[in-house]
């Protein structure tokens, strides 16, 4: 009888569960919107009610009694505060949300190292400042470690990828003196492992409430972003994966930590490797300002690759870039424009391409590796035109993501703790 492992995927609009067996064949997913069990996000409540669903669905298609581990991913800088029982004490803050007391980031900012994620309004560690300033907490943790706390009955452990934006230092693997500067209280934070380390038996209630057998193991996560790339398959330094959705996002594995705060670089820990990137504001919310989707696959019919139409085009909606350019007064550059639509579109797809090329060009000139290989995801990655014209400013082989399922990376977690706790 194959073994099986839960991934888990706390994601920004629902949660999806993924069973994997060892070989890394997905044997079955289940996934339910969060909107299906309340209209405020930020209740942990909501998040807990559908993980339930998520899960039950899943063992409704799979044998339960074949699981061995669970993890869990969640949205990176999702803080929520506890009490000693591991009950929430307010509303989260999500990744998203802003801290704007002016004399938190302050204080950050006067003792982060400048290559530290913790700066800016939306970091972890701002998200701790404010609840301690509201609340006497117990602990304060991030998403995933508080849905991995309801599996195991523990709300004291953390992973190094979800932990990064709270401070946490990823190459001294610790969390430094200097968090204790700023005025955050550091026993509300929790203790950090690796991604991937088994940290405890689900409890007797989980086991009870989804059927599990008593030894199955919760496995520390990660982000869903990290969670995102693992899923693909991508796992050598060099790999790359390049997230084709609204915004252009590259990643690639490098064998040693890249920060750059300038482009928003920083560097989470992957095994051995460590995983950096960057994000730039092209992508297709610059194509869907444009044309809509049926148009766009309509004129992708009608271009040709391989001939290139020599326009010079940045794609961008207004004004100011991130990466591969910091440049807040970079402006749009997407004249002239054909009369023909397939060509403009075509141009614009070149433009994009020729910043991701730049992109993985500035990471290898920060001290990250040659381009190796990419993998792509994300709605654009099924247009098979743009997919060409990339191929060929890149010119490395592309190969097809295993899962888009950010579930299935984290099930990849799984069975590195399941085989560490000797079940596989």
């Amino acid at each position: 009888m194959t073994a099986l492992v839960v991934g888990i995927d706390v994601g920004t609009s629902g949660v999806r569960a993924v069973a994997m067996d060892p070989g890394g064949a997905i044997h079955g997913q289940a996934g339910v919107a969060l909107a299906d069990f309340g209209t405020d996000w930020r209740d942990a409540s909501t998040w807990w009610r559908a993980t339930e669903a998520a899960l039950k669905t899943l063992f409704a298609l799979v044998d339960r009694s074949r699981v061995r581990a669970l993890a869990v991913d969640g949205t990176s800088g999702t803080m929520l505060p506890i009490d000693n029982a591991g009950e929430p004490l307010a509303s989260a803050l999500m990744y998203s949300d802003k801290v704007e007391d002016a004399a938190i980031l302050s204080a950050i900012a006067a003792h982060a190292p400048p290559e530290s994620a913790a700066h800016g309004a939306t970091s972890g560690l701002a998200k701790l400042l404010q609840f301690q300033g509201m609340l006497t907490p117990a602990r304060i943790l991030h998403q995933g470690d508080w849905i991995a706390g309801r599996l195991t009955g523990r709300f004291d452990i953390s992973d190094e990828n979800n932990a990064l934006k709270t401070g946490y230092d990823p190459v001294r693997r610790s969390w430094p003196d200097w968090i204790g500067g700023t005025g955050a209280d550091m026993a509300l934070l929790p203790g950090v492992v690796p991604p991937g380390t088994a940290v405890g038996k689900v409890s007797a209630g989980a086991a009870q409430n989804f059927g599990l057998e008593g030894n199955v193991v919760v496995v520390a996560g990660t982000t869903d972003g990290c969670a995102s790339f693992l899923a693909t398959g991508a796992k050598n330094v060099g790999d790359a994966v390049t997230a084709l959705g609204s915004s252009l996002t590259l990643k690639v594995l490098c064998e040693r930590p890249l920060f750059a705060p300038k482009y928003g670089i920083y560097s989470h820990c992957i095994g051995d490797a460590w995983l950096a990137g960057g994000a730039s504001n092209t992508g297709g919310k610059v194509l869907a300002h444009f044309f809509p989707v049926e148009r766009i696959v309509e004129l992708s019919g009608s271009i040709d690759p391989d001939r290139p139409t020599g326009l010079d085009y940045y794609p961008l909606i207004g004004t100011g870039e991130r990466f591969p350019i910091a440049d807040a007064g970079l402006a749009p550059r997407l004249d002239p424009r054909p009369a023909d639509d397939a060509l403009f579109l075509q141009a614009m797809l070149e433009g994009i391409a020729a910043i991701e090329t730049r992109g993985y060009r500035q990471l290898a000139d920060l001290g990250g590796p040659a381009l190796r290989s990419v993998r792509s995801v994300g709605g654009g990655a099924r247009n098979p035109v743009w997919t060409a014209i990339r191929a060929r400013q890149l010119r490395v082989p592309f190969f097809e993501a295993l899962s888009e399922e950010a579930a299935a990376g984290t099930a990849r977690l799984a069975l590195q703790g399941a085989h560490q706790a000797g079940l596989l």
